[in-house]
């Protein structure tokens, strides 16, 4: 079975959890000389840092890479990312300092809990002073602690999201990890039995109402929602050696796990942003990365979603599928 993302060698993961207000942020430390890349599908995303992860930038590596919630307001969590980093002596020499290259996604969260609290500086150090080589806690914590999938209806009829991770070991023993932060408009879909394992709720009956029916029916499109109040943000990573350029067709491959998994995908209400990450230990192929990536995500989103507790009201989707609380 896959594991984590902290499989690959010199990769670290830390949450910063405040369940009461259901916000978080989550923290990837990488090693030194780490090569990254990105890859933004979504037509709502809020990120910072992107820019330096493109092949024809200067800045050739990557030290941390933030998970967020609190929408553009939790990215205050990267700025205590770079504030501990440089305090370690890590980042890009410009000879007076070294400026720590940390890039940062953000998700929507302040529908679940108290929407004035978000991550800021603070909660970035305490994810990095919490960061470990153990497998990252999954559900309900860090940036996926007051997230919540299928929002058809709204949040009042979603079901919970969360944080999950996964690994695969390859034949040439390279590893390929993934981790998510999944808070999708859409459902999220079990692709080996096609069902529903949590997503939108029918406010008639409780039961999921399949989002992408619904919305192919024609009906319910003023529920649609505000844009920027969703997504699904991640990382993947793998101790291969790969260039920008591949780090980012990586990033770009591994989307397709994301689409696989949740559905629809990459609409204009989701932010999906996938951050790539490649430690250089061991060689290995771009395809064959890019293919187990897409993979990794798959089952990272799926064990996010069966991993979260219901929260603030939003339930769980294993507790719709074994037919309890139907009306929330």
């Amino acid at each position: 079975m896959p594991n984590s993302l902290t499989d690959i060698e010199g990769v670290l993961v830390g949450h910063a959890t405040d369940e009461q207000a259901a916000t978080g942020c989550t923290v990837v430390l990488l090693p030194e000389g780490t090569t990254g890349g990105v890859d933004v599908r979504g037509g709502a995303a809020s990120t910072r840092g992107t820019l330096t992860l493109d092949p024809g930038n200067v800045v050739e590596h990557v030290d941390a890479l933030v998970l967020t919630g609190g929408s553009a307001f939790g990215l205050d969590a990267v700025c205590g990312v770079i504030d501990w980093l440089e305090e370690r002596g890590r980042g890009f020499d410009v000879g007076v300092t070294r400026v720590p290259i940390v890039a940062g996604a953000v998700l929507f969260d302040l529908a679940v809990g108290a929407p004035r609290v978000r991550p800021d500086k603070a909660m970035g150090r305490a994810a990095c002073d919490a960061a470990s080589a153990s497998p990252p806690a999954e559900g309900n914590v860090g940036a996926g602690t007051g997230a919540s999938v299928g929002k058809l209806y709204g949040v009042q009829y979603a079901c919970k999201g969360g944080v999950g991770s996964a690994s695969v070991k390859l034949g040439e023993g390279v590893t390929v990890g993934a981790l998510v932060a999944v808070n999708a408009f859409g459902d999220v879909i079990d692709p080996a039995t096609g069902e529903i394992v949590a997503g939108a709720r029918d406010p008639a009956t409780g039961r999921f109402a399949n989002t992408t029916a619904r919305m192919k029916s024609g009906t319910h499109r003023p529920s649609f929602g505000t844009p920027a109040t969703n997504t699904v943000i991640g990382v993947v990573a793998t101790d291969a050696a790969l260039t920008k350029v591949e780090a980012n067709r990586v990033a770009f491959m591994a989307q397709d796990g994301l689409a696989r998994a949740v559905r629809p995908a990459h609409t204009l209400f989701d932010g999906d942003t996938l951050f790539a990450a490649a430690t250089g230990r061991l060689p290995g192929d771009v395809n064959t990365i890019g293919a187990a990536a897409a993979e990794m995500v798959q089952e990272a989103i799926l064990r996010a979603v069966r991993a979260a507790a219901s929260l603030h009201g939003v339930p769980n989707g294993g507790e719709i599928l074994q037919g309890q609380g139907l009306h929330h």
